[in-house]
């Protein structure tokens, strides 16, 4: 058996060599139904200690629980300060929920301005198992179109992960993509057709967002302030998914407003606790519930599959 994972690695390899020259390609192989499903590396997420953060943390948590369990926190660093049932804490009036919110500053000494949040639980939502499979036909379609299928991978996770619903704000799609952007990016939208619903179509018009206005957004912004970059670095990825969340104005403002002189881990947390026009919680949450999905990803890979091999083009084929 062993022979014969390792010959359908080999044929994998030689098929993908082309596509992976630029990334850390990993497959994996299913012995109980002889599958296999790409996904690209993260092996970044432990070596940089990004799991040591309380943030990502913090979401791991917030994926796990029910949506009838809440967890009570410091909104600037998302410390937890306990745990509740959401369905007590709906019930109460907002006076009430003030006077709650008060205990909870008294109990751990905490000044009048801390502000508290109380986060429900979204195991309902993040549903990552049922976003695997989607995952390796994302990253072939994003390599198609060159661009970097880290972001296919990482959106999928957080964005209508598993299902295709609106967001509050008219994003649609697997990708979730607003209208006028799919349209500027190659998709039909219309009384009649919608082609954000189809996998295949919002995957190229996602990977054209990235790789003509995101990507390119962050490298300007980054040099304007003189900030070194490599874009295969996790906390660039991490940089380009805020544009795409929020847009690059707002990621500019930030930028100028908290003058950083530095890249990195630590501009990025920065990021996580600063506001600026329209980069509020919303967009200061996304990397962080990102980087907790990447997580519960690699946990699900590597507990899992059968074998996992290397694909990047500097490796052989290795067999776990």
């Amino acid at each position: 058996m062993k022979n014969i994972i390792v010959t359908i690695a080999i044929l994998i390899l030689s098929q993908t060599k082309s596509l992976s020259q630029k990334y850390d390609i990993i497959e994996t192989f299913y012995k109980a139904d002889t599958s296999h499903k790409v996904f690209v590396n993260n092996e970044a997420l432990n070596v940089e200690r990004w799991d040591t953060l309380a943030q990502p943390k913090f979401w791991r948590e917030v994926m796990d629980l029910p949506s009838d369990s809440c967890i009570i926190n410091i909104a600037a660093t998302r410390q937890i300060l306990g745990r509740d049932s959401f369905v007590a804490w709906k019930k109460q009036t907002e006076p009430e929920k003030g006077a709650y919110k008060d205990s909870v500053r008294k109990m751990y000494n905490l000044a009048d301005t801390v502000k508290i949040y109380v986060t429900s639980g979204k195991n309902h939502f993040y549903n990552v198992e049922k976003v695997m499979p989607s995952i390796s036909r994302a990253v072939d379609i994003f390599q198609q179109y060159g661009t970097d299928p880290w972001y296919a991978q990482a959106i999928l996770l957080i964005e209508s992960p598993g299902k295709i619903a609106y967001s509050s704000v008219g994003a649609y799609g697997p990708f979730q993509l607003m209208k006028s952007v799919a349209k500027d990016h190659g998709l039909i939208v219309n009384s009649k057709v919608d082609e954000r619903k189809d996998f295949e179509k919002s995957a190229m018009g996602a990977s054209s967002l990235l790789r003509k206005t995101c990507i390119p957004e962050a490298r300007r912004i980054l040099r304007k302030h003189e900030i070194a970059f490599n874009e295969q670095d996790l906390w660039f990825r991490l940089f380009v998914l805020h544009i795409y969340h929020a847009g690059a104005g707002n990621v500019q403002g930030l930028m100028s407003s908290i003058k950083p002189t530095e890249g990195g881990q630590s501009l990025i947390t920065t990021m996580w606790q600063s506001e600026w026009g329209g980069f509020k919680n919303a967009s200061q949450n996304y990397s962080q519930v990102a980087l907790a999905a990447l997580f519960r990803l690699n946990e699900l890979i590597y507990s899992s599959c059968d074998a996992v091999f290397s694909c990047s083009p500097e490796e052989s084929a290795v067999v776990d």
